[in-house]
């Protein structure tokens, strides 16, 4: 199934097309991941999807309807966002940053309810921040700062998350905590999640369905089999790499790769098992 799609989308910054005819979609309550080298389009064609910023031709479908004659609070209650470089949160605790995630479900005057309360406090606990309820998020490291902006986004409670390099600030145990979390709400909530990575791996070993992208254009789409090969990412990154499998999951990893520096290679270089070249689990 799936309720979102694009239809030869334009996206230009200026004069300078960024995303160019891309048609793509979706795939509803799974994990789609987004790769590509800087300056691919990754975030632009995230920001359009949630209308963030505007596209010049083509659409955005959600539920057969064009994004761009909905209403905010709609969409709000449908997509969630959060920015690889998250607006100021200058003067805010982390709980009243935290409540900005329920704006679309509040009337009136705009007073939380027992309801928000305790989805504010359920974002806080499933991030590992609600010992910061009280603290001034200018007062966190940057890591903690992330996941108070990913608390914002889940107290949301739409059924897409759109989030682009979640894991950036992070060391190496809160990023699998992040991931790990996002997964959940996947399996658990049937959340469709949509992450911008940079670590091919970890798109990989988390995704469901993977877009690689060059220069605003699709290389190539679907299952992590079929993105995370030789030739794809040759194209997308010119790198010469070899791909294993993860023997955890089993899913394809990057186990080593070269730049390509002009030199061609006409073979795929794969082996079994990342176990196989010397490291035991």
């Amino acid at each position: 199934m799936v309720r979102l799609y694009t239809d030869d989308l334009n996206i230009s910054y200026g004069e300078k097309l960024i995303v160019k005819n891309l048609s793509v979609k979706i795939p509803d309550k799974k994990i789609t991941t987004i790769i590509g080298s800087n300056g691919c389009g990754k975030s632009t064609l995230l920001k359009a999807i949630t209308r963030i910023i505007s596209h010049q031709s083509g659409t955005v479908i959600l539920d057969g309807e064009n994004i761009s004659k909905e209403s905010t609070k709609i969409l709000a209650k449908k997509m969630a966002i959060l920015p690889q470089t998250p607006e100021s949160a200058s003067g805010l605790t982390v709980g009243e940053l935290v409540s900005y995630g329920r704006f679309p479900y509040q009337k009136g005057f705009g007073r939380l309810t027992k309801k928000d309360y305790e989805v504010i406090d359920w974002a806080l606990e499933v991030t590992g921040t609600k010992d910061f309820k009280f603290r001034p998020v200018d007062a966190l490291s940057g890591g903690q700062r992330q996941r108070v902006w990913i608390a914002m986004a889940l107290a949301q409670e739409t059924e897409i998350i759109f989030l682009d390099e979640p894991t950036t600030y992070l060391d190496m145990a809160h990023q699998l905590e992040v991931l790990e979390l996002l997964q959940k709400l996947n399996r658990d909530q049937d959340r469709t999640i949509v992450m911008v990575l940079h670590d091919l791996n970890q798109a990989a070993r988390f995704a469901d369905y993977m877009i690689a992208l060059k220069a605003g254009e699709i290389v190539k789409t679907g299952s992590c089999e079929e993105v995370m090969v030789h030739e794809v990412l040759k194209e997308v990154f010119q790198i010469d790499a070899v791909i294993g499998r993860d023997p955890r999951t089993n899913k394809p990893m990057c186990v080593t790769y070269n730049l390509l520096r002009g030199e061609t290679t006409n073979e795929e270089t794969t082996i079994p098992y990342y176990a196989n070249v010397g490291t035991n689990y």
